[in-house]
């Protein structure tokens, strides 16, 4: 990938003209002729973090996670890392173990710190962290919630739960237990669920609900406690629940139910018997969200709302 420095020696002209050529500077004709000749014929795309000088940007993205134990958190952080490294910006994380307060003080602290942009995994987006993103002079894109005064990027969280229960109607299962989390977390907690529960519901299907954290361990504890009825059917609100349960299932060495979780984590195929799983595009989010980052960054034309879309085959059983 071709840097400024490379295109200033093939012009034959110093980096700070062609910085001024790229931020609309004034510089003659000739060499402004020049510069556009090698930047048409080497495709060259200037970093948009770093394309005003004017803006003295540190070249640093924070990205607030709420864990780093999470297949969802690693495979954004994929996305947002691989896609600004691109553009020689580096990221900094901050893990808030799940801590509201800590999110909320680790967006002033990255404020503080001059970074570029802020990316915030959230799992709820409370009147404190509003005053915070509101306070901070720093573009914020938050990611897995939805905020109608914010950017935002998620994942099609109502039609995954969708997806599921019109399999679960096709192929008639009417014993499902669905192991969800907090309605707190909008997008997980409620969205998700909604999305199972309202199609079950119009065709006479009430499913068992069984509330838990996000915790594995919380997860091999309520495996202990399922009663498994005939044709039985588990659904889990993450993947890390339903491998909690599986565990616990299967060291109990009685009937294994199917089981069906949310999230396209990789160790749900080399289980046996294999743990179901809708797929989500996590490494998009991420890449996403640097792009929607770059806009506001560029005051650019952006759409507030960004979906990602999930995807769920399921077995033929």
């Amino acid at each position: 990938m071709k840097t400024i420095k490379d295109i200033a020696q093939m012009a034959g002209v110093s980096k700070s003209t062609v910085s001024r050529y790229l931020n609309g500077g004034s510089i003659s004709k000739n060499t402004k002729e020049k510069i556009h000749k090698v930047v048409e014929e080497t495709g060259y795309k200037p970093n948009q973090f770093a394309q005003s000088l004017k803006a003295k940007r540190t070249g640093l993205i924070g990205a607030i996670v709420p864990r780093l134990d999470s297949y969802a958190t690693t495979e954004t952080l994929k996305g947002i890392e691989t896609s600004l490294l691109k553009q020689d910006v580096q990221t900094m994380i901050v893990n808030t173990d799940l801590c509201m307060e800590r999110e909320i003080d680790s967006i002033y602290m990255l404020a503080k710190r001059k970074v570029d942009g802020i990316i915030l995994m959230a799992t709820h987006i409370s009147e404190e962290h509003m005053k915070a993103i509101k306070a901070v002079d720093c573009p914020i894109v938050i990611v897995g919630q939805s905020h109608a005064d914010l950017l935002s990027i998620v994942h099609d969280d109502y039609n995954a739960g969708k997806q599921v229960a019109n399999w679960l109607i096709k192929h008639n299962k009417h014993h499902i237990t669905y192991v969800g989390v907090s309605e707190n977390d909008i997008a997980v907690g409620k969205t998700r669920k909604d999305g199972l529960f309202n199609p079950l519901k119009e065709h006479g299907i009430q499913p068992k609900f069984i509330e838990s954290s996000f915790s594995i361990k919380d997860a091999q504890q309520i495996g202990e406690n399922i009663t498994i009825r005939e044709d039985e059917v588990i659904v889990a609100a993450t993947d890390n629940i339903a491998l909690g349960i599986y565990h616990t299932l299967l060291k109990a060495e009685g009937m294994m139910p199917t089981i069906i979780g949310f999230g396209g984590n990789k160790i749900t195929e080399i289980v046996a018997p294999t743990i179901q799983t809708v797929k989500f595009k996590y490494n998009l989010a991420g890449e996403t969200a640097v792009d929607v980052l770059n806009k506001c960054i560029n005051n650019q034309p952006v759409e507030k709302l960004s979906v990602i879309d999930t995807y769920f085959e399921g077995l033929d059983k």
